[in-house]
C-alpha cells in the first residue's frame, strides 16, 4: 500500500473545448511540499480547486491516502484546508466572528481562536469590523485558519497576497512547522518561497486553437 498522502493522475482540465493543461501527475508524502508553477492562464488557480475538491477534472484522478478524493469525499474534505486566492472573509464580522463561522464548518479545533489571531499577527484586532481592517490583515484573518484547525494537507493559492515582511516569515515558519508534523503543502506563490526540499510543477500553457 502507497505510503503517499495525496496521489494525482492523468489529470487535464478543458475551457470551452480547449485544453488547460493535460497529463498533470505528482505523488506527496508526508512531509513534501510542493508550489505549482506557470504563466497567467497555465491554469495555476484550476488545478489547486481540482485538487480541494472544487472543480471536476476532464481526465485523471485525485487519491488521497490511496482512496479516490470524489468516493472518501468526507474524509478528504476532514484532513484537507483550502486557501483561495480570495480571503473569504466576511467584511462585516470581525476577525473572531469570521473564525468562529468558519469552525462551525468544520467542527474540530486544535487552538482557541484567540491564539490563532495571536499567531497571526491579530492580537487585539479580533472585534474589530474587518472592513476597517488592512487588505494585509484580512489575509492574516484568512490565515489565522492554518492554525485555528487541524489538517494534513494544506492547499494554499498566493496565501501572501498583501502580506508585510514580518507576516510572511511568520506563514514561512508556520509552514515548516507543518511539514516537521508530517503534513504536506501544494502552493502557489508569486513570492519566491525557499523552503527547503520543495518540488515544483510547472505547467505548460496551451496554445489557442
Amino acid at each position: 500500500m502507497s505510503s503517499a498522502l495525496l496521489e494525482c493522475a492523468g489529470l487535464a482540465f478543458a475551457r470551452d473545448d480547449r485544453p488547460l493543461f493535460t497529463g498533470v501527475g505528482f505523488c506527496l508524502a508526508p512531509g513534501a511540499a510542493l508550489e505549482i508553477r506557470g504563466a497567467n492562464g497555465a491554469g495555476k488557480t484550476t488545478l489547486l480547486r481540482i485538487l480541494a475538491g472544487l472543480l471536476t477534472p476532464s481526465a485523471g484522478r485525485v487519491c488521497w491516502r490511496g482512496r479516490d478524493i470524489r468516493r472518501a469525499r468526507r474524509a478528504y474534505l476532514a484532513e484537507m484546508l483550502y486557501l483561495g486566492h480570495d480571503s473569504a472573509v466576511k467584511e462585516a464580522l470581525t476577525p473572531r466572528e469570521n473564525l468562529t463561522w468558519f469552525l462551525g464548518l468544520r467542527g474540530a479545533a486544535r487552538t482557541s481562536i484567540a491564539e490563532a489571531l495571536a499567531r497571526a499577527g491579530l492580537e487585539g484586532l479580533g472585534d474589530v469590523p474587518c472592513r476597517a481592517l488592512s487588505a494585509g490583515q484580512r489575509r492574516r484573518v484568512a490565515l489565522a485558519r492554518l492554525w485555528l484547525v487541524p489538517a494534513a494537507l494544506w492547499i494554499l493559492d498566493e496565501p501572501f497576497t498583501a502580506v508585510d515582511v514580518d507576516g510572511v516569515a511568520a506563514f514561512r515558519a508556520a509552514l515548516a512547522a507543518h511539514r516537521d508534523g508530517g503534513g504536506a503543502v501544494v502552493i502557489t506563490s508569486h513570492q519566491t518561497l525557499d523552503l527547503p526540499q520543495l518540488e515544483i510543477l510547472e505547467l505548460a500553457r496551451h496554445a489557442p486553437r
